[in-house]
């Protein structure tokens, strides 16, 4: 599996487990601030692989 496909199914899962931390508390509790912190450092991670695969072209 390639970093890329890795990344993307962390993401999957990421966003899966901030929607039901949402569900379960405000948008200030500091579990919801923690599960979107997480998963937008791996949209970060993310975006770094895609501008890397671009300049490589």
């Amino acid at each position: 599996m390639s970093e890329l496909d890795k990344i993307i199914n962390q993401i999957k899962e990421l966003r899966s487990s901030t929607i039901n931390v949402q569900k379960n508390n405000s948008f200030t509790d500091p579990e919801t601030v923690a599960a979107c912190h997480e998963l937008h450092t791996a949209l970060d991670r993310y975006q770094g692989i895609l501008m890397r695969i671009k300049e490589d072209k």
